[in-house]
């Protein structure tokens, strides 16, 4: 380890996963099935396959909130020790963070005929409050249990 590295903080670290484990995917189903299932029924109505849920479905989905939850709190967590943990700062990395996971994929599925672009105007509304919240348990934890890694405070 180069002498300049700190340890990670293992407490803190634990405590934004496990909260964020908790939070993005409650609110990722919240999500699907009060907003996006509706949508793409409506927007499908001769596909009665569109939406179904299946134990395949939800481990592939249990796979996509674990790698999201991983880059979320490894993306905020860099960002809030570079430029701080003001509102402002938690605003433009959840943003940030929000246009380039969710913009991607919301834009590529509608640009290929897969969902309606109305979908993406709800969605990623609900998408970046979501991640707002997420960088603020980052924020939070790293406040709470790894305040010496805070460079200023909200």
């Amino acid at each position: 380890m180069p002498e300049n590295a700190k340890p990670l903080p293992s407490k803190a670290l634990a405590t934004a996963f496990w909260l964020n484990f908790i939070w993005i995917n409650v609110s990722e189903v919240a999500r699907y099935f009060l907003v996006v299932r509706p949508l793409l029924r409506s927007h499908f109505p001769d596909q009665p396959q569109i939406g179904a849920m299946n134990h395949q479905i939800f481990a592939i989905w249990g796979v996509w909130d674990l790698v999201l939850i991983l880059a979320a709190i490894g993306f905020y967590w860099l960002w809030l020790e570079r430029f701080g943990q003001s509102l402002r700062q938690l605003i433009a990395a959840s943003l940030a963070f929000t246009l380039t996971v969710f913009g991607l994929l919301w834009i590529g599925v509608a640009n290929m005929g897969l969902a309606p672009f109305s979908m993406v105007l709800a969605a990623l509304p609900l998408a970046w409050v979501e991640q707002l919240i997420a960088c603020w348990i980052v924020a939070w934890s790293i406040r709470r249990y790894h305040p010496s890694a805070s460079i200023r405070s909200m």
